[in-house]
């Protein structure tokens, strides 16, 4: 696949998976939701593995490579299939848009990256300030709306925490084998939250919109994004890379109105704006880098 293509792919998955996870999760029940979504992924990445011949090391610091990756994943995914049946799917976008904020202030302090400097303690401050408004605002759902929020916000600090971990760990993997490892250990904990959330009864009534968004999911969202991210961060520089960040929660939100008729308090959008603006702030040295060509 081609480097624009590759690009635009990524894009179009992230934008998409905040709005198929609500459709998925209102359909089908959000701990069946995540536990068939994982199932096929895991089936689709055992498939590649197989056809690609790619090695799948099983040595102690593998195994515990993949425990991290997998326990990370169940949190953060578990928390934002509940949240999303509570708030609005652009904004699931929107607070997984601080991720790379998150991500810095963990290498920061865990390790001792001096990746901090003041321009992104600025862009940190004012995301999180955007954070603060957004929790704030009387969202679909009253309390369950604040609920919804503070989970999908644990999510996505759960996921950000596994990254640096992983990258503390520093074991030299393929991503493919990483992401089936990780589903490895995160498929059995989905299937115990399945029976215990909702004691492993299948859907009666899921709807087709919720199948194909669990398909969609499954293939797209865990295996194809990821393996298309990976792909990106070997052949782009870190300014093209952020981009990525900013543009989806705009997309995203913009699909959610259009295609879910999701209704943002005003007050609301001076919050994700803020957001937006300390991303921007934190991503700007390695934004500067767009006017450079790209690397093929």
């Amino acid at each position: 696949m081609s480097l624009p293509a590759a690009y635009l792919s990524v894009i179009l998955i992230w934008s998409t998976t905040p709005l198929a996870i609500q459709w998925s999760a209102q359909g089908a029940g959000f701990s069946f939701a995540v536990m068939a979504r994982m199932l096929i992924g895991l089936a689709v990445c055992l498939l590649l593995l197989r056809a690609t011949r790619t090695a799948f090391p099983f040595t102690p610091a593998a195994r515990q490579l993949y425990a991290i990756s997998g326990l990370s994943m169940f949190v953060a995914m578990l928390l934002t299939y509940w949240g999303a049946l509570h708030i609005p799917s652009g904004l699931i976008s929107v607070i997984y848009g601080l991720s790379p904020l998150m991500t810095g202030l963990f290498a920061a302090l865990w390790l001792s990256e001096y990746t901090l400097t003041r321009m992104r303690v600025a862009g940190l401050i004012l995301g999180l300030s955007g954070l603060w408004v957004i929790f704030g605002q009387p969202w679909p759902g009253g309390d369950h709306g604040t609920l919804g929020t503070l989970a999908v916000v644990a999510g996505m600090v759960s996921q950000a925490l596994g990254l640096v971990w992983i990258k503390r760990l520093d074991v030299r993997i393929s991503s493919l084998a990483i992401t089936t490892g990780a589903l490895g250990v995160a498929v059995p904990c989905f299937m115990l939250a399945w029976v215990i959330a909702d004691s492993a009864q299948l859907p009666s009534d899921i709807t087709p919109r919720a199948g194909a968004a669990i398909v969609y999911l499954g293939v797209f969202g865990s295996v194809v994004g990821f393996t298309l991210y990976y792909y990106l961060i070997k052949h782009l520089d870190a300014g093209r890379i952020a981009l990525i960040t900013l543009i989806t929660p705009v997309t995203a939100l913009l699909l959610g109105q259009t295609l879910n008729a999701e209704l943002i308090p005003a007050t609301g959008w001076a919050g994700i704006a803020l957001i937006g603006a300390g991303l921007l702030i934190y991503e700007w040295q390695a934004l500067r880098q767009l006017r450079r060509p790209v690397i093929s």
